[in-house]
């Protein structure tokens, strides 16, 4: 073989090489999990309640519009607010750590101002992989469930899930007790408007 044809081909295999995404292979899996939440940064996505077990009076989700919507991305952060109905005050914040992921829910009133019940969640104790992390209820979590009579909800543990350009899933356990709300990622739909953390104070 020519030098010629022999410099094209080794051009166009570096010219792949640059280009290209990380794979997870090439990923710590807590990384890749990571990475795959951040190139959804500006999207919105409708969910759906895929399980809730057992139903619950009163359920504040049952029958609302969900969205959720990645909207403030970071090398170490990543902000996605959770809309149910009309209700702004949710967001999800995950954040990487010097050991892992970690999970918390930010709440806030109408007027921007933090809720009573608020920035709990956990961190990762394992690996997990490049399409779920675990994050049981850490020791501030539970001080706060029993300060606020939330005694159930000192087991909770939280997940989520992503299946790239398919499916984006949060869910909640605990005994007796499964909750899994599923984004559809093929359809992004308009982003919503701001959350309350954000929006103008009145």
């Amino acid at each position: 073989m020519s030098p010629r044809p022999a410099l094209a081909i080794a051009f166009a295999a570096c010219l792949a090489a640059c280009s290209s995404t990380p794979d997870d292979d090439a990923m710590a899996p807590q990384d890749a999990f990571f990475h795959h939440v951040a190139g959804l940064c500006g999207q919105a996505f409708a969910g759906r309640i895929a399980v809730d077990r057992p139903p619950t009076q009163g359920d504040p989700l049952a029958g609302k519009a969900l969205i959720m919507h990645v909207r403030e991305c970071s090398r170490d952060t990543i902000r996605i607010p959770f809309y149910v109905g009309s209700d702004r005050s949710r967001t999800w914040v995950l954040t990487r750590t010097a050991s892992g992921l970690r999970l918390k829910h930010d709440h806030r009133l109408q007027d921007g101002t933090e809720g009573a019940l608020s920035q709990y969640g956990g961190d990762t104790v394992d690996v997990g992989t490049s399409e779920r992390q675990e994050f049981p209820a850490d020791a501030a979590s539970k001080a706060l469930f029993q300060r606020e009579d939330r005694a159930s909800s000192v087991s909770n543990v939280w997940a989520m899930e992503i299946e790239p350009h398919e499916r984006f899933v949060y869910e909640l356990t605990r005994p007796g007790r499964e909750v899994r709300i599923e984004f559809d990622l093929e359809h992004p739909i308009p982003a919503p408007p701001p959350p309350w953390s954000v929006a103008p104070k009145k």
